[in-house]
């Protein structure tokens, strides 16, 4: 389906970043991973993705809190591929604390990761997409980008943000050929969960799988995480021809979270 595309997935090294590179490389797309971690470890990840669905995958470690380098990824890429048709904005980062006690760096952080780098990157890739007349950008959002939680000031205002920026550039680039939209995840099983999960067991005295069915139960009502698998199977539909009419909106994967 997306054999002869480019796509560039942000925060791509793990979790839902990872699993959605795996579905794009899947359908056929060369990929372009970034994120932080260990070189071997992101030197596997990427032969591996390669050899099994036989596509082309570069990394490239662009720090996402730094617009100018953001900007300087999809450049890179349009340099070496020639195209860049799928641009997905996954890179995040969390803290938590009361508003009155965020930390004014924690918050710019936040901000920077979350909200400011998919501005950069869209920017700087519109113009390439509209002259291919093709291109699919979808953000990653969170279920946090529709409702709020306590003590998330930061994160909150960036995936709401998002979820903004998604419908006007869905606005600003319709009949173009390309397409703008947010996917919205309830709780995924990734490692930044993972912590939350464990600070629950610790502070509660339970055990992780007390302290797993309490989060569940508090927001998703399937009592079940979505995968990173079914985001990336999400995003991939997105870039389908079958997805060509849908543009500015924000798709939920929350197991009826922001349904009540």
């Amino acid at each position: 389906m997306l054999k002869g595309k480019v796509a560039i997935v942000t925060g791509s090294t793990s979790g839902i970043g990872l699993g959605i590179a795996e579905e794009l490389a899947k359908a056929g797309a060369d990929v372009v991973l970034n994120g932080f971690g260990d070189a071997g470890e992101i030197e596997k990840i990427r032969s591996g993705i390669e050899r099994k669905h036989d596509v082309h995958v570069i990394y490239d470690g662009a720090d996402m809190s730094k617009g100018g380098a953001v900007r300087a990824l999809i450049d890179a890429t349009i340099g070496k591929f020639g195209r860049l048709d799928i641009l997905v904005n996954n890179a995040g980062i969390q803290f938590t604390a009361p508003v009155e006690e965020f930390p004014p760096a924690k918050w710019h952080a936040i901000l920077d990761i979350n909200l400011s780098a998919a501005f950069h990157g869209i920017a700087a890739a519109v113009p390439q997409m509209k002259k291919q007349r093709w291109g699919r950008i979808v953000n990653i959002a969170s279920a946090h980008g529709l409702v709020a939680s306590t003590h998330k000031a930061a994160y909150v205002a960036a995936k709401h943000g998002l979820v903004g920026l998604t419908k006007v550039v869905g606005l600003e680039t319709a009949g173009s050929g390309v397409t703008c939209n947010a996917v919205c995840p309830g709780w995924v099983r990734t490692p930044l969960v993972e912590k939350q999960i464990n600070d629950i067991a610790a502070e509660k005295r339970i055990s992780q799988k007390e302290a797993t069915n309490q989060l569940l139960a508090e927001k998703q009502p399937s009592l079940e995480f979505a995968s990173p698998e079914q985001l990336g199977g999400t995003v991939s539909f997105l870039c389908s021809a079958a997805a060509d009419q849908i543009t500015g909106t924000a798709i939920s994967v929350d197991g009826g979270w922001t349904a009540r």
